[in-house]
């Protein structure tokens, strides 16, 4: 069967193509929505699709629903249910992106949260690697500080708060980077324009804390998981200085987009004095990509199979 893309909207299983929403629909014009973007890994060998910790995402977009007062009427099992079928039916055989968004969805003018009417979505579309993952890439420290929290919740995966995020990265990109490293107003060390920073230092990663205005990543608790259960490797969490992004061993992001890409080089200047991935890096790299994929049945229960009929004969 030829993949075709499929999407939940409004109550209902449709080809992506009729999902449509109106021009005047409040979220579309004020931003007022909360998303979630989750993995789908394709195993070749397997021939199956892998949803990574799905159950956590969608219990993060509850949480980001109470903090913009949107009424997700759908319990985590349902959106469950509902994010296989999108993908069963879509029947992609590589990796996908599955995108489920709770949002303002009536067709009213005017900034506010209260009084709005709400609905949910699910769509998916294929997604090769977001950044080079193979060798690592160029950032530069943006001139655009991360959001704060008393500003736009930065805990929340808010659909407008990414405006700030599409300045930092497109600063970097038209200026010859491949990602952007956010500050905090105070100047301390945040996040990538999408992406969670880990340092390698002494032989530990260190990583900013959630004070710092990063978003809580699903991918980040994975690392730190599998650092810790695998390499014997401790994280610390604390508040980081731009400086010490010059002076540590190794940095890498993680992301649902970006999984674990090594950084090479900030603002010019090599990161450990080297060249390529770190090691430790690489390793993470290994351990996470034979995750994701399957491959390693210890964290089997991160992952949810698309197609029952062949996770049955597993």
């Amino acid at each position: 069967m030829a993949a075709s893309p499929y999407a939940y909207f409004q109550r209902r299983i449709v080809p992506l193509a009729e999902a449509k929403i109106g021009i005047m629909t409040h979220a579309f014009n004020y931003g007022t929505a909360v998303f979630e973007g989750i993995r789908g890994n394709w195993n070749q060998g397997q021939q199956q699709l892998y949803l990574f910790r799905p159950q956590d995402h969608f219990e993060r977009l509850h949480r980001s629903a109470r903090v913009c007062r949107i009424n997700l009427a759908y319990t985590v099992d349902q959106m469950m249910k509902l994010t296989l079928e999108v993908a069963e039916r879509s029947q992609y055989r590589e990796d996908v992106y599955m995108r489920p968004l709770a949002y303002k969805s009536a067709e009213k003018v005017g900034v506010r949260l209260h009084g709005i009417e709400d609905d949910f979505l699910i769509f998916i579309t294929p997604f090769g690697p977001y950044l080079d993952v193979t060798k690592g890439i160029r950032c530069c420290v943006s001139s655009w500080r991360r959001i704060d929290d008393n500003s736009i919740p930065a805990r929340a995966k808010v659909t407008g708060g990414y405006i700030n995020s599409a300045l930092a990265k497109s600063e970097a990109v038209e200026d010859g980077y491949d990602e952007a490293i956010m500050l905090t107003q105070e100047g301390h060390v945040s996040e990538g324009s999408g992406e969670n920073i880990f340092l390698v230092m002494n032989g530990k990663l260190v990583t900013p804390p959630s004070s710092d205005n990063i978003l809580i990543g699903i991918t980040r608790e994975a690392v730190m998981t599998l650092a810790r259960e695998e390499l014997g490797i401790a994280t610390v969490e604390r508040t980081l200085d731009r400086s010490e992004l010059f002076t540590c061993d190794e940095v890498f992001l993680t992301g649902t987009a970006a999984h674990v890409t090594s950084v090479a080089e900030i603002d010019r200047r090599p990161v450990g004095g080297r060249q390529g991935i770190g090691p430790i890096t690489a390793k993470l790299q290994q351990l996470y990509f034979e995750t994701i994929r399957g491959d390693n049945p210890k964290y089997r229960h991160w992952l949810v199979p698309v197609y029952a009929a062949v996770a049955q004969k597993k």
